[in-house]
């Protein structure tokens, strides 16, 4: 029997299980505003539902993909899952061997002003059974979906586009104590349900408000030490949805980013998309809007990959992205597998970087040898690519 190309290319690098989490919301016919809302018509709403999702990832990437690979889900309560629709979802997953990987509160599409920060209270308490019935979701339909290994336990994840403002006022401090009362009530919820999934908080700096709580992952870290000292929250299992692409959006530096979650033992997920700006090809960065490019091969992703694997995180990676505008289904498709394979070509050039000759090299202040060292490494990064990449 002749053997397939990714399952070559697997065993010839000799790479251990790599859990890679695909988004429900990157398939969608167009954003519209500015851009064509119909670039994809067979992604649009009446004719690709999350059912249907999952099964064109099963056929359409996961064959494009090593066989080290595995592959989980991740999913908007209650947009693109809800009470009635969530049997059937779970049945798709655990029929395509897909795992859910994280779910969330999608409070951002109900919620224009703070969510389980408002200063509105009907709007707060609202807020705050959304996030309560999406824990129920996870523990209820969705828990036959969940990977059996306790380490890759899906990730509840609050994003904070709801909590924002755009009023200089005293009331932020007040939509502060109420965003640490509702997410310490949360935690404790789901403490009760079982104390299993971890939970992750990610930090934005604008969208969708002019002005946001818990903008960066230090405001998020932060925030986890409050909970703890105030309302006795526990933090195990408790930390930040790192999204590389947020903290490029303000030119901060997401691999020190990176260790600050490490240091703070909170690396619960990871976003790995792109604002695209590092690798000098495509266009983004800091001073733009949140563009979610997938998966750049560049030095700073080889060195955040570096630094995860040190502390032995094999968690999911995320791909929060968005196709770009002018791409059709065929060419949708490819992002998504061209994201997930950039990133196992980092993490392999991570995995063979000589860190002992880089760190010798620093000590003794030969920079541009360390630099050609990362360049090297970026070279390597490309080849793997290359050689995993089938169209």
């Amino acid at each position: 029997m002749k053997m397939s190309a990714t399952i070559i290319v697997s065993r010839e690098m000799n790479l251990s299980k790599s859990f890679h989490s695909i988004c429900r919301w990157t398939f969608h016919s167009g954003k519209g505003g500015f851009v064509p809302a119909n670039m994809r018509p067979k992604w649009s709403a009446e004719k690709l539902d999350t059912v249907g999702v999952i099964k064109l990832i099963k056929e359409k990437i996961a064959s494009r993909l090593p066989e080290h690979v595995a592959l989980g889900f991740e999913l908007h309560y209650n947009t693109e899952v809800d009470e009635k629709t969530a049997p059937a979802i779970a049945e798709a997953l655990v029929d395509a061997g897909i795992f859910l990987a994280m779910i969330t509160p999608g409070a951002h599409a109900h919620f224009g002003y703070g969510g389980i920060a408002s200063l509105d209270d009907r709007e707060q308490k609202a807020a705050r059974e959304l996030g309560q019935r999406t824990v129920d979701l996870a523990y209820g339909p969705l828990r036959k979906t969940w990977h059996p290994d306790e380490q890759h336990f899906p990730t509840l994840v609050l994003w904070n586009g709801s909590y924002g403002y755009d009023v200089a006022s005293v009331g932020i401090r007040k939509m502060y104590q109420h965003l640490k009362a509702n997410v310490a009530d949360l935690c404790a919820y789901e403490a009760r349900k079982g104390e299993k999934l971890f939970i992750g908080l990610e930090p934005k700096p604008n969208e969708g408000h002019p002005a946001m709580l818990l903008p960066t992952v230090a405001s998020v870290i932060l925030f986890w030490k409050k909970l703890e000292q105030e309302f006795h929250i526990s933090l195990e299992r408790k930390g930040v949805n790192k999204e590389l692409g947020h903290s490029e959006m303000i030119g901060l530096d997401h691999v020190y980013d990176t260790v600050e979650e490490i240091d703070n033992n909170a690396v619960v997920h990871m976003h790995v998309n792109s604002q695209g700006y590092n690798d000098g090809v495509i266009l983004g960065g800091p001073g733009k809007f949140d563009i979610d490019h997938g998966v750049r091969v560049n030095g700073m992703n080889i060195a955040i990959a570096g630094l995860v694997k040190q502390v032995g995180y094999q968690r999911w990676k995320g791909h929060d992205m968005q196709v770009r505008p002018y791409d059709n289904e065929e060419q949708g498709i490819d992002r998504v597998v061209r994201s997930i394979l950039s990133w196992e070509a980092c993490e392999q050039a991570a995995s063979e970087f000589d860190e002992k000759a880089l760190l010798d090299c620093l000590s003794r202040r030969e920079t541009a040898k360390a630099e050609d060292m990362m360049r090297n490494a970026v070279m390597n990064a490309f080849k793997y690519f290359d050689t995993m990449y089938k169209p």
